[in-house]
């Protein structure tokens, strides 16, 4: 934070800026009522309210240095966030393109497995995917995954959309590169490697329990199949090449980061190229290939502007000084009790920033409770579709399907794990004292 930036809470722009972004939420978590996408408030918010500090500081003379110094850190975090994405969504269009997932939804369906079978294949490779790719990119994967195996059944979809977004976000919580706010945490030499995957039994116990109650809604039967008419479908060339690449950005980018001190989309980008040249390589063999830019066209884009749009907005209340009252929170309920409530909070506004306000107070907190507030972030980002990355993801994926309102009728499910993963941690932390 610049050295020259004011409270601006109690003046009109302070007020402004927190009235625009309550409209703009209500718009957003109205989306299906509507029928307004939900980039669009987003968007609007984000900018209008730099727009009107920007009145501000001009009406009252006042030097706006601190005000760029801000937006250009806010830039470069929205940046990272932003081509990470880009490149993750790329990716995955192109594995649709090349048939990799018609492929795998067959071999799934071919074996006969029932809907709740499929519920429990997917959230259990959700958790122990995301660890090591992130929750995001597993979300998306497992996600299109899942509406390739039945388009039409929504009693199945919107269940298993929800415990894939829960299963990724618990299983990116003991990872340092599972989920971008652990590795801030990380970055920020709040705890080491090993430190996080004491996280494991915490994350595993509140997704299984969200897991089981979930199932409870699945509906019986399997998906239709056919084999005398249903052929099994081929992948198109370099289809297997696209997953190496895929596996090898994500590698390529936590290398990157771990070795170098690169921001993670440094190496997301540098696995873009190498796409790139690949399916340059196809062409140049006269085979079956692919223009990248045709599946670039395909991705989500309104996901890519809400998250500039929200993390914006954001950035402007933790700029007139709202997010300044989570360092005096700590001071008056003590770290555990805000902790907890970080999780649900994150949920409201996005983890990301809720994250980097806290690591910008550094409040006085010992290694069990750097944890804590990792883990709450992180699983509580579960408690509404939008509060993580990995929602955001799936609601762009799955539109129209799992949405806020169909997220919101089984979100007494993750609030039961999220209090399950809460009582582990102290069970784990506070009583056996693991550290």
């Amino acid at each position: 934070m610049h050295d020259t930036m004011l409270d601006l809470t109690s003046t009109w722009v302070g007020i402004a800026v927190l009235a625009v972004f309550v409209i703009g939420y209500y718009f957003i978590a109205t989306e299906e009522k509507y029928e307004l996408n939900k980039a669009k408030p987003a968007l609007f918010i984000g900018t209008f309210s730099f727009m009107l500090i920007g009145i501000y500081y001009a009406l009252n003379g006042l030097s706006p240095d601190p005000l760029h110094d801000e937006m250009r850190t806010l830039i470069e975090e929205i940046a990272e966030i932003f081509f990470f994405l880009f490149v993750a969504m790329t990716f995955i269009e192109t594995l649709i393109e090349r048939g990799v997932f018609d492929v795998l939804k067959y071999k799934l369906v071919s074996k006969g497995y029932s809907y709740k079978k499929l519920f429990w294949l997917t959230g259990l490779l959700a958790f122990f995917i995301s660890p090591v790719a992130d929750n995001l990119t597993t979300a998306l994967i497992l996600s299109t995954v899942l509406f390739t195996i039945d388009r039409d059944n929504h009693k199945f979809l919107v269940p298993g959309a929800i415990n894939i977004v829960v299963a990724a976000n618990a299983g990116g919580a003991w990872s340092p590169f599972g989920d971008i706010t652990t590795l801030m945490a990380w970055t920020a030499q709040k705890g080491e490697f090993v430190d996080f995957l004491f996280l494991f039994v915490p994350s595993i116990g509140g997704w299984v329990l969200t897991a089981w109650l979930l199932a409870r809604f699945v509906p019986a039967g399997a998906p239709a199949f056919d084999a005398s008419t249903e052929a099994a479908p081929q992948m198109r060339d370099g289809g297997m090449t696209v997953v190496y690449l895929g596996a090898a950005t994500i590698v390529i980018a936590v290398l990157g980061h771990q070795f170098f001190h690169f921001p993670a989309m440094w190496g997301m980008v540098f696995g873009l190229a190498l796409l790139k040249l690949y399916s340059f390589r196809l062409t140049k063999q006269k085979r079956d290939s692919f223009d990248i830019f045709v599946n670039m066209e395909k991705i989500e884009n309104d996901t890519l502007l809400f998250f500039f749009g929200i993390l914006s907005a954001v950035g402007a209340l933790h700029y007139v000084g709202f997010l300044n009252y989570i360092h005096d929170l700590y001071g008056v309920i003590g770290a555990t009790a805000s902790n907890i409530g970080v999780g649900f909070l994150s949920a409201i506004v996005d983890n990301v920033p809720v994250m980097s306000a806290i690591l910008k107070a550094s409040p006085e907190m010992g290694l069990d409770q750097w944890m804590l507030v990792t883990m709450t972030a992180g699983i509580g980002g579960s408690l509404i579709s939008f509060g993580s990355a990995a929602g955001v993801g799936v609601m762009g994926r799955l539109r129209g399907i799992y949405t806020f309102g169909s997220h919101m009728k089984y979100a007494w499910t993750i609030l039961a794990g999220y209090l399950l993963s809460l009582a582990l941690w102290y069970v784990q932390f506070e009583i056996l004292g693991l550290y």
